[in-house]
């Protein structure tokens, strides 16, 4: 299988989810309460352990959407009236979203709720013992910045091109991560030019304008630094 096969699959599989996240309601109350449990998984400092389980939670349930969306849509293109069946389908798909968002609401009430007594809205705690997973949850939130930033700005492919640049956020995501980590000068420096090459590429290649360019640096490293921020970093 050539490259370019495999990154028109990526592509479709992409378009597949920004066409959920702009077409149905529930997708996007969905991606909004995955960042707000990611803000709260750092704010609450779980361990390893929890976050992956609440992961899986959001997972299972965005994939129910998806298969949602899809039988819905498949429904709509062979049956042009009522039929029970028709209908059938579609609750039954809509019965699989439903148990999806009972499990992460179990799982919200298990992990989340009974850590949220006695912490400050205000003064965050420090996780420092857990880097890792201040790091991993800022990366995937500045994933689903530009996925959502995406969906509502390109009009064709959306992993190559369009507003912001993935591949920007993500690098000046992972400097902004080490120079807060570390606070070493000499990391931080490096970490910056690594990021600036992958810009460079991106606007050396013509897969972005500098627009996109810039706009997805400011991402990275506005989200990583609100997340580590609420981290107590």
């Amino acid at each position: 299988m050539s490259l370019r096969k495999i990154l028109d699959g990526f592509n479709y599989a992409v378009a597949g989810i920004v066409y959920a996240i702009k077409s149905q309601r529930n997708m996007k109350i969905h991606m909004v309460a995955a960042l707000l449990v990611l803000g709260l998984s750092v704010y609450l400092r779980i361990s390893s352990r929890e976050f992956l389980i609440i992961f899986f939670a959001i997972t299972l349930v965005v994939m129910a959407e998806l298969l949602n969306t899809a039988v819905e849509a498949v429904v709509d293109l062979y049956i042009q009236e009522f039929h029970p069946l028709a209908r059938t389908a579609k609750n039954v798909a809509a019965g699989a979203v439903l148990l999806a968002a009972a499990n992460s609401l179990v799982v919200a009430y298990i992990i989340i709720f009974p850590r949220l007594e006695g912490y400050s809205l205000f003064i965050a705690p420090r996780i420092k013992e857990t880097p890792l997973n201040v790091t991993l949850i800022a990366l995937l939130t500045v994933v689903l910045a530009v996925g959502l930033g995406k969906a509502f700005t390109s009009k064709s492919t959306y992993v190559k091109g369009g507003l912001p640049s993935g591949h920007t956020a993500v690098a000046f995501a992972g400097a902004t991560a080490l120079t807060l980590l570390t606070g070493n000068i000499l990391v931080a420096t490096v970490a910056l030019v690594m990021a600036l090459l992958v810009a460079h590429s991106r606007l050396d290649a013509r897969v972005h304008t500098l627009f996109e360019v810039v706009a997805g640096a400011l991402l990275g490293i506005l989200v990583t630094m609100a997340v580590f921020r609420l981290a107590g970093w």
